[in-house]
Order: structure tokens, then C-alpha cells, then sequence
């Protein structure tokens, strides 16, 4: 919004400006805030940036946590929902040093910036243009409780079919299960939430190609949106969660990018679609290759299908995104690319024909991820393919131009699989991780960080006795 001090003041002093907001990402991907009177920035907040405690955004041990966050004045925004004028922007960590403060490693933004600078020194591509759709659940009503005698969860929405029967006051329009996609009102009642969403988002620089009620009864929803940069689409899907999640709040609803919130019912995804470009040319355009793919375009695909298990434990991170990644809800489970396929891990869209248009998505993420990491991880492994040429066809990977859901256990066996669990893409991460610390984008430490602070949240689920276990086993 803004390259200069000057500029933000003139814009504080014309719009009535009282705060200043900061919002720095944390190691999950969460945004967290500080506040200031609008008077108090200064060249000395944009030189030496505000103190703050790292070991709370989980990047630093408590005996070294002192770091600071110096501002980024070009991601400035008004923020729509605070209750005083306020001016909001995106603080950069640094690691406090002598002679001069430097930019810390770890942090998501500056992963993303180098992933983005690490192609551009291959020479391979100057750009990456990537577009997530974003799914989402919105609820009337969530509770749930954790505790050592007891755990339990309950969402509830009124257009959900099990809403049928309420005695109350009921006009009987409910959303069957899996059968949302495209429903139109009176079914569909969060229409205008959704262009209400939609039109802040327009106004934040976020363009939004549509919206519409996706396959879950219950509340799920998706609004897609036109390509950007990476490290641009990242600063954007952040926004776009605070913007829906919020907007939720103010009308007494409740957001969530959770992946498998309810049973039975179809999860909520993060598909990425994705190409490169050279001097402003699409680099994934072939007139006579498969499905239109340029070589370039099949090896990056080789790229993120060889490392797709180690991929998931960035773009898959919590314990509940594997209870997405089952048969039967269009969510991948098996490792190949094909053309118009949903249950491929790559798809190729067959209507994205132009040389400008031809991609591809990867349709495994989910919105637990921090998409600078995810992002990131994302376009390092692609890179890996180009740069080792994998042909994803002669490594076995397909293409599988068939529904990958009505294999036998026998074919099943032949076609790799992705991880059944959050530990499973751990292990693979461990195994596989020499694609990400090339050109030290993602340092080894942050690696390290990543699988403990995982493997703690997987132990804590793993160790949880759950409802379903007193019903299957209480009586043994």
C-alpha cells in the first residue's frame, strides 16, 4: 500500500487513522497481533522494529526469545473490523545481532521470499503463479471439551439435514448430505455471506473469480480466487481466513478451515493451482504434449509426486487432515496426475487451455497448512523435478485417467499411496527433506522444529482415548 513513512502518515492524517496495527505469523500459521497509536510510528519502528518474545510464536527457546518485527508499510490495510480506526500491517522478524539486526531465517515470510529467489538463481523461471481455492465450514454453533475423564465436540448449522425433525420453527429447506455443490437458495443460506466476503476481499486487492456452496450439506462453502505471486497468494490466504473467519463472528456464525470437521461428509481442501512463467511466458504450454503440458510441466509434476508424502507434512500438518484424505469424498489418497480426474493427487483442468491458462492444481493441501511454508514447499519440489528432469509417466506415476476410488486392494497395491497419517508424513519428511534445504530455503533448523512440535501434537492425539473407542471396545 504504501514505500514510504511519509506516505502512511499522509494516508493516517486524511482517514482518520487512530491505531496501528501488526500482524506477524506464528510457526502454525496463525496470525498474532500488537498494537499502536497511530502517532508512534516512526523511521525508528521501520529501522529497529518492536521487541516481542519468539519462544510464544514458537520460533525461538526461552533463553534466546528476544526478537523484534520491523513492519512491511506495502502490506498496510484498513482493517475492517476493528472497533477504532485502525491501520494494519505485516511485521517482518528479525533476530536481534550486532553490528545491525538480520532477517530470521525461519520466518514464514522470509521462506517463502527466498523459495521465490531460489527459482529465479536456477534460471528456470523468474515467476510462480499459484491460485487456492478455499473451503470452509460455517456453523450456527461449535463446543467442545478435552478432558481427562471425558472428551466430546458438537457443531450444528440449521440448513443440516439432521435439522430435519427439529419441532421448532422449521421451513424445511435442509442441505442433503454430499449434496451441496451449486445448490441454489432457499437451500443455500449463506449466499450472502459469501458476496459479503467477497466484496471485502475485492476491496483488500484479493479478486475473486467465484463463489458458490460446495459438496457438504452441512455448511461448507468455497470461494476461489484469481492467480498471484507466492509470496503475494500467502500474505492473501492469510487475509482471506482473517476476513471470512471474522466476517462470521459479526454475524453471530463460525468459520472453519478445519479439514474434516464432520463424519460422513465431504472435507475442506486448499487445492493449489499453479505455473511458471519466464520473461512473462508460460512456461507449462506444449500444442502436442499430454494434455497440453510442456516438459518443463511434466517435471515438475515429477517434482511434487516424488516428494508428494514428504510434501504433506507442510501442506497437510495436523492430525485431522488425514481423516480427509480417505476414499470416497474427492480427496486424493493415491500418488499420480491425470486430466479432469478429482481423485488424482495432480489434476489437469481441461477447460484451462490458452498457453497463458494451462496449469495444473494439487489437490492434497487443506487450510491447516502456513501457506508460506506450504507455498514454498510447494515450488521447491516442482523445482526438483525440473531440475532432475523426473518423468513422472517412466517413474510410475501415471497418467491414471481412471477413478482411482474403485481400485481392488490388489491394484491399490501397485500405485503409491499417500500418509494415512500425520506421523507417516513426518517419517517421510525425515527421509526426504534434501529438496527443501537446497539454496538453505528452509533451514534445517526450522526442519528440526517442525517434526518435534508435530510430533508432540500427534502424541497428544494419539494418547486421547476417543467416544468412538467406549463404543466399539467398552463392552470387551
Amino acid at each position: 500500500m504504501f514505500t514510504k513513512l511519509d506516505e502512511a502518515k499522509k494516508f493516517i492524517a486524511d482517514n482518520g487513522i487512530k491505531m496501528v496495527d501488526f500482524m506477524m505469523i506464528d510457526l502454525n500459521g496463525r496470525w498474532r497481533h500488537l498494537t499502536i497509536p497511530a502517532g508512534r510510528l516512526t523511521e525508528h519502528t521501520l529501522k529497529h522494529g518492536i521487541g516481542f518474545d519468539g519462544s510464544n510464536y514458537g520460533f525461538a527457546p526461552v533463553e534466546k526469545s528476544d526478537m523484534v518485527f520491523v513492519p512491511d508499510l506495502g502490506s498496510a490495510y484498513v482493517d475492517e473490523f476493528a472497533e477504532v480506526p485502525t491501520l494494519a500491517m505485516i511485521g517482518e522478524v528479525f533476530v536481534i545481532d550486532l553490528p545491525e539486526n538480520r532477517r530470521f531465517d525461519q520466518d514464514p515470510r522470509n521462506v517463502a521470499y527466498h523459495a521465490q529467489e531460489f527459482m529465479r538463481k536456477t534460471g528456470l523461471a523468474d515467476e510462480m503463479r499459484i491460485g487456492p481455492e478455499f473451503e470452509f465450514h460455517v456453523f450456527d454453533h461449535v463446543s467442545y471439551a478435552v478432558q481427562p475423564n471425558g472428551s466430546k465436540y458438537r457443531v450444528d448449522t440449521s440448513q443440516a439435514e439432521w435439522n430435519t425433525g427439529d419441532e421448532g420453527r422449521n421451513l424445511g429447506y435442509k442441505m442433503a448430505r454430499k449434496s451441496g455443490y451449486h445448490m441454489a437458495p432457499p437451500l443455500d443460506i449463506l449466499s450472502g455471506f459469501r458476496s459479503r466476503v467477497t466484496m471485502l476481499m475485492e476491496k483488500q486487492g484479493i479478486a475473486v473469480k467465484y463463489h458458490h456452496h460446495e459438496v457438504g450439506g452441512p455448511g461448507q462453502l468455497e470461494i476461489e480466487v484469481e492467480f498471484g505471486g507466492l509470496l503475494e497468494m500467502a500474505d492473501k490466504t492469510m487475509m482471506t481466513k482473517y476476513l471470512i473467519k471474522n466476517t462470521a463472528v459479526a454475524e453471530n456464525k463460525t468459520a472453519t478451515f478445519m479439514p474434516k470437521p464432520i463424519f460422513a461428509e465431504a472435507g475442506n481442501g486448499l487445492h493449489v493451482h499453479m505455473h511458471l512463467f519466464k520473461d512473462g511466458q508460460p512456461l507449462f504450454y506444449d500444442a502436442d504434449g499430454y494434455s497440453q503440458l510442456s516438459e518443463t510441466a511434466l517435471h515438475f509434476i515429477g517434482g511434487l509426486l516424488t516428494h508428494a508424502r514428504a510434501l504433506c507434512a507442510f501442506t497437510n500438518p495436523s492430525t485431522n487432515s488425514y481423516k480427509r484424505l480417505v476414499p470416497g469424498y474427492e480427496a486424493p489418497v493415491t500418488i499420480g496426475y491425470a486430466t479432469s480426474n478429482r481423485s488424482s493427487v495432480i489434476r489437469i483442468p481441461a477447460y484451462a487451455k490458452a498457453p497463458q491458462d494451462k496449469r495444473f492444481e494439487l489437490r492434497s493441501p487443506d487450510g491447516t497448512c502456513n501457506p508460506y511454508y506450504a507455498y514454498a514447499a510447494i515450488l521447491m519440489a516442482g523445482l526438483d523435478g525440473v531440475q532432475k528432469k523426473i518423468d513422472p509417466h517412466k517413474e510410475g506415476f501415471g497418467p491414471y485417467d481412471f477413478n482411482l476410488y474403485n481400485l481392488t486392494p490388489e491394484e491399490q497395491k501397485k500405485i503409491r499411496q499417500l500418509p494415512r497419517s500425520l506421523d507417516e508424513a513426518l517419517d517421510a519428511l525425515i527421509a526426504d527433506h534434501g529438496f527443501l534445504t537446497a539454496g538453505n530455503v528452509f533451514p534445517q533448523r526450522l526442519i528440526d522444529l517442525w517434526i518435534a512440535n508435530k510430533r508432540a501434537e500427534a502424541a497428544r492425539y494419539n494418547q486421547l482415548p476417543q467416544p468412538v473407542e467406549f463404543e466399539m471396545y467398552y463392552d470387551l
